[in-house]
């Protein structure tokens, strides 16, 4: 097991919902989801989306496709994922659970949309960094959207006691403007379990 898989395992062996500070009841990124009219059937994966109730809202909106998977999400922790399987309960059974360290995830299909709260700013080197960028860029349909929220340039440094990357408009634009278009950007005040605050860009960028 690697050192971040480990990390991470142990935060949501020992933490609830409500003692981390990245959750949600609620994801703000449902309400671009709503702008962007989605076909139902739309294939959709949320990246280091683990423990995240974005999965379950699309489900009360109606994004489901028995037997064949409209939503996928995917985890580096094993344990995030088996408590998302509890929360969902049934409607699990129609979802795709992808236990990958994103870096090394190698997708199957080409997604509609791919969402990542709060997983691409854990990644610091480089490497990484354009190895995300590429598989991002092969992995989303022409047409389709990648919806994108790290810290912000006024953000945090460090998040679960590690290193970041802050982002602005500029530097995404920057990494991802050879196969995307940015369409959206704002800045969002996220209110933690906590009451503190954080400051996150959330983006949207169309795949040309």
């Amino acid at each position: 097991m690697t050192a971040n898989k480990q990390h991470w395992e142990k935060v949501y062996e020992t933490k609830g919902d409500h003692e981390v500070s990245w959750y949600e009841d609620v994801p703000t990124s449902i309400q671009i989801i709503d702008k962007l009219n989605l076909d139902k059937n739309a294939k959709i994966i949320d990246i280091g989306g683990g423990n995240s109730n974005f999965t379950a809202e699309l489900l009360k909106k109606g994004y489901l496709v028995p037997k064949e998977f409209g939503i996928s999400i995917l985890d580096i922790s094993a344990k995030a994922i088996e408590r998302t399987k509890e929360k969902l309960g049934e409607l699990a059974k129609s979802v795709d659970f992808i236990v990958s360290d994103v870096t090394e995830f190698q997708p199957e299909v080409k997604y509609d949309v791919w969402h990542d709260r709060a997983t691409f700013h854990f990644l610091t080197d480089e490497v990484s960094i354009q190895k995300y960028v590429q598989l991002v860029s092969e992995a989303v349909k022409p047409k389709g959207y990648f919806i994108l929220a790290t810290f912000s340039k006024s953000g945090p440094l460090k998040c679960s006691g590690l290193e970041i990357t802050q982002y602005s408009k500029e530097k995404i634009e920057g990494l991802f403007s050879e196969n995307f278009e940015i369409i959206e950007s704002k800045d969002v005040v996220h209110t933690t379990p906590f009451n503190t605050a954080q400051n996150f860009i959330y983006t949207v960028l169309s795949r040309k």
